[in-house]
């Protein structure tokens, strides 16, 4: 835990910003929150600020060519929905589950995911960080008993605790990143027949597998694949976006280890097929897509 007399200023308006959303949040009337969330976005839109700067830049290799005329509109879009992923996270522990069930939608794989959970080896979920995965994750946790995921570790440590709280709060295990135990936990507990959905299109820990995405290199978490090698457990990549007022996935294809004797190029391959399926839904749906950091080779190189 990290001691209050070790925060800096920033950390402390950090801790303090993300209390004052999250109690804001749930006591204000929806349509309330949600102008809130709208407004903010629209600001930090004509910022124009270095994240959103990133996120054009980024939206810019996704875009199918016949849309980028509609570049900035498709990218400021993008900030209203990263806002609104925030304005029903702050809400979303006091939602009941009827109305989760009602914002949330597989409208497409459902069969493949529940043939793969009743099959009682787990699943791998790859998802991208797209729509509500949080919501996903409390229906997820309903539908199947729970699940376990990896969770960032935030600065300062105060915040990851909320975030940790809050999570758990929907029925979910979180593991840090990083630490030391998490491959052993995520293999029990897959070995336990969990569900196991992990944010696959960011490389967090700057150990990621180098893949094709749009063109470009760029680096994708391996672990996913790992852990379906390892364990037997099926991978199968799946997309968010929003739809309306709902959250809606769609569940791939579970991806086929090829016959590669060498581990290291079947978990390429692997990581190299959860990025393709990704590419799919990205470019279909761009605005739900918040990657809001550096993602290919050539950002990290110039930065």
């Amino acid at each position: 835990m990290t001691k209050s007399r070790d925060l800096t200023l920033a950390d402390r308006a950090t801790d303090l910003g993300f209390g004052v959303g999250w109690s804001a949040a749930r006591a204000l009337p929806d349509r309330v929150v949600e102008r809130a969330f709208r407004l903010a976005a629209d600001r930090t839109w004509r910022r124009q600020g270095p994240s959103v700067r990133q996120l054009t830049a980024n939206l810019s290799r996704v875009v199918p060519p016949e849309r980028l005329p509609e570049l900035d509109v498709i990218a400021q879009e993008g900030v209203r929905r990263y806002m609104r992923y925030w304005s029903e996270a702050f809400r979303l522990p006091e939602w009941s589950q009827q109305r989760v069930d009602e914002t949330f939608e597989v409208v497409e794989g459902l069969d493949r995911l529940d043939a793969a959970m009743n099959a009682g080896n787990g699943a791998v979920l790859a998802l991208t960080h797209s729509g509500n995965w949080d919501l996903a994750g409390a229906w997820g946790c309903h539908r199947y008993g729970g699940l376990v995921t990896v969770a960032e570790r935030l600065k300062p440590e105060s915040l990851y605790d909320r975030f940790v709280a809050y999570r758990e709060s929907l029925g979910m295990e979180i593991l840090a990143l990083g630490d030391s135990d998490v491959l052993r936990v995520l293999t029990r507990r897959l070995r336990e027949g969990r569900l196991v959905p992990l944010l696959a299109d960011r490389d967090l820990a700057h150990t990621g597998v180098p893949v094709d995405f749009f063109g470009e290199r760029a680096s994708m978490p391996g672990g996913p694949a790992v852990l379906s090698q390892l364990t037997g457990a099926p991978l199968i990549p799946a997309t968010l976006w929003f739809d309306g007022d709902r959250t809606v996935a769609r569940i791939g294809e579970p991806i086929e280890a090829p016959p590669i004797e060498d581990r290291g190029e079947r978990i390429a391959a692997m990581t190299q097929s959860v990025a393709d399926a990704f590419a799919v839904d990205v470019a279909r749906h761009p605005e739900d897509w918040h990657m809001m950091q550096r993602l290919w080779h050539a950002d990290l190189d110039g930065a």
